[in-house]
C-alpha cells in the first residue's frame, strides 16, 4: 500500500469513506461467540471479511482485543461469549518483578494467531488496506501492573513503571513487526489508558514509548494510526509530537472542539459513540447523530468519520447500516 495515496483519497470528498473500528459485530453474521472469534485465526479472517463485504469502509481493521499482548506476558485472561476478553489480575508487584519478567518471544500466546488472521485476511481483501490492532505501551503496562495501581506507581514508584514500560515497548515493537510480515498495511495502536494521565505524566510515561514503537516501523507503505479514547484535549500538544500518520479519538471529548487543535495537514478520525449510539440508539437516531457530526466536520479534508472506539460485538447491525448511510448521503450530495 502507498499510504500517502490512501490518505490523499481520504481527503477527497468524492472518494472519502468512513473507517470505523468495526470487527467484533461479525460474530452476529458468523453465528459464533466472541470467545471463539479471538481464539481462531480463520474465524477472525472470516469475520473481518464478512464486515468488509457489507461495509463500505476505507479500511478493514482487525479485532481490538487488548488482552492479547498482556496474555503473552503471562497475565490471566477471562473470555466471554459476548464481551471482549479482559485481564483479570496483575503479574508485577515490585521493581524486581518488573526487571525480571521475561520478554515474551515474538508470536507468544495468541499473538501468532492474530498475525495469521491478518495473513489470511490479506489474501482475501484486495480493495482496501487491512490494519491490525495493537495495544499501546502504557495501556499494556497498566494491565501487567493493574490499572488502578499504575496510576499510583507513576508517583510512588516511577522506576518500576519505567522498567515495565521498557519491556512492553520492546515486545510491542516485535509484535508490530510480526503483523507487518503477515501483510498488515498498518496498525491502529490503542493507548486509552494514557487518556487518564496528566499532561506531565503522559509526556513521561506514554509519549516517548509510543514514539519508539512508531519510529521503529515508519515507512512509505505502512500506516501508523494512534488511538486514544480518553480525555486527550489537555494532552494534544504532546500527542502530536509522536508523528503518527493519523490520530483516532473517542467520544469522551468534543471532536469539533479538538479539531481546531489539529493542524490541517494531520489526518484525524472519530468519534460516534460505539455504545450509546451504535449499540443502544435506534437506527434513526444513529443516522441523525452521525449526520450532525458530518455537518460540523465533514468538509475538513483531514477528517475521516469513524466510531469513537472499537464497536461492541452486540452492536445493532441496523445502526451500523445507518452510520454508513449517513456518510454516503453526506458525501454524495
Amino acid at each position: 500500500m502507498n499510504k500517502q495515496a490512501w490518505f490523499d483519497v481520504q481527503k477527497d470528498p468524492k472518494q472519502k469513506k468512513p473507517m470505523p473500528l468495526i470487527s467484533f459485530p461479525c460474530v452476529q453474521k458468523l453465528g459464533i461467540t466472541v470467545g471463539q472469534l479471538v481464539t481462531d485465526s480463520k474465524m477472525q479472517a472470516d469475520g473481518i471479511c464478512a464486515m468488509a463485504e457489507c461495509s463500505p469502509s476505507a479500511a478493514a481493521v482487525s479485532m481490538m482485543d487488548l488482552s492479547v499482548e498482556a496474555e503473552a506476558f503471562g497475565a490471566p485472561v477471562r473470555f466471554s461469549d459476548i464481551e471482549v476478553p479482559t485481564v483479570t489480575a496483575p503479574i508485577i508487584d515490585d521493581i524486581e518483578e518488573a526487571e525480571d519478567i521475561v520478554l515474551p518471544a515474538v508470536g507468544a500466546g495468541r499473538t501468532a494467531l492474530f498475525a495469521e488472521a491478518i495473513r489470511q485476511t490479506k489474501e482475501r481483501i484486495t480493495d482496501r488496506p487491512v490494519f491490525a490492532g495493537v495495544i499501546g505501551p502504557f495501556s499494556l503496562a497498566g494491565r501487567l501492573l493493574d490499572m488502578t495501581e499504575i496510576m499510583i506507581y507513576c508517583y510512588t514508584d516511577p522506576e518500576m513503571v519505567a522498567a515495565t514500560l521498557e519491556k512492553c515497548t520492546e515486545f510491542i515493537k516485535g509484535y508490530v513487526g510480526l503483523l507487518k510480515e503477515a501483510g498488515a498495511d498498518g496498525i491502529v495502536m490503542a493507548e486509552p489508558a494514557a487518556g487518564l494521565l496528566s499532561p506531565q505524566l503522559n509526556a513521561e510515561f506514554s509519549i516517548p514509548y509510543v514514539k519508539q514503537i512508531l519510529d521503529a516501523h515508519r515507512s512509505d507503505d505502512f500506516a501508523l494510526i494512534y488511538h486514544n479514547c480518553g480525555n486527550v484535549v489537555p494532552l494534544m500538544d504532546d500527542i502530536l509530537t509522536i508523528g503518527a500518520d493519523a490520530y483516532h479519538f473517542g467520544n469522551a471529548i468534543d471532536l469539533v472542539e479538538l479539531a481546531d487543535k489539529i493542524p490541517a495537514d494531520v489526518p484525524f478520525m472519530g468519534n460516534i459513540d460505539p455504545v450509546g449510539v451504535l449499540s443502544r440508539a435506534t437506527a434513526e437516531e444513529t443516522y441523525t447523530i452521525t449526520m450532525e457530526l458530518l455537518e460540523k466536520l465533514g468538509d475538513r479534508p483531514n477528517f475521516t468519520l469513524s466510531s469513537g472506539c472499537d464497536v461492541p460485538a452486540m452492536a445493532k447491525l441496523d445502526n451500523i447500516e445507518a452510520f454508513y448511510k449517513a456518510s454516503a448521503d453526506y458525501y454524495g450530495k
